[in-house]
């Protein structure tokens, strides 16, 4: 008969949550997720097959705390500008626990669609106040979702490794210019003319076809 569980998963992922907030993900090891527990390794694996399953369910619980953080968007005009602030505020307070949900080397490449999947509502959130706020097709709403999670995944980026300190205006001007120049392109309809190609040297060469029109 298999032992009793002394603590119960979402026991043990709190606490490793709570581990990875004040020290890093690279504290997350058995001994020390057994320590913050009062307890020995052992307890940990009478739940968890391994340690890397135990980030995951880390991880969930960050996700929820994420949507938390951006969850009175509805409060704000523009909203989806307010969700991009709040990604780039939560990088800067909550460091470890945005390298935790956005910076984990993933076990097999994925998808970029894959990808935005995993982040719980925030992707059809944002999709939705796009196409509500600026009339734009489902299509052309994804596409500049998606274009301005990589810009803001990027500032996030640099403000949770302290790569760069920007100030609030900074950030609000920075977004809002990508976000402006992308939904001029979007309702001109000329947006693929802006694509790169890729070259035979592995480099990318910028399209033309639009220049002469």
């Amino acid at each position: 008969m298999p032992p009793k569980p002394k603590f119960t998963k979402e026991e043990i992922a709190s606490a490793a949550l709570t581990l990875v907030k004040e020290q890093g993900v690279e504290a997350l090891t058995a001994r020390n997720l057994g320590s913050r527990l009062g307890a020995s390794a052992r307890p940990i694996f009478t739940v968890f097959k391994s340690m890397e399953e135990v980030k995951w369910a880390a991880r969930e619980l960050a996700l929820q705390e994420f949507e938390r953080y951006f969850a009175d968007f509805a409060s704000y005009t523009p909203a989806f500008k307010h969700i991009g602030m709040q990604m780039v505020s939560y990088a800067i307070h909550e460091p470890e626990l945005f390298k935790l949900l956005f910076m984990q080397e993933h076990p097999h490449g994925v998808s970029f669609d894959s990808y935005l999947s995993e982040l719980g509502t925030m992707s059809q959130v944002s999709i939705g106040l796009i196409r509500r706020d600026y009339q734009l097709t489902e299509e052309n709403a994804k596409t500049l979702f998606m274009q301005m999670w990589v810009h803001t995944f990027g500032l996030s980026a640099l403000c949770a490794m302290k790569v760069c300190d920007f100030s609030e205006e900074e950030i609000a001007e920075k977004l809002g210019q990508v976000f402006g120049g992308l939904l001029m392109m979007l309702r001109s309809g000329k947006i693929d003319n802006y694509n790169m190609r890729p070259i035979k040297d592995g480099g990318f060469l910028e399209e033309t076809k639009g220049e002469s029109e």
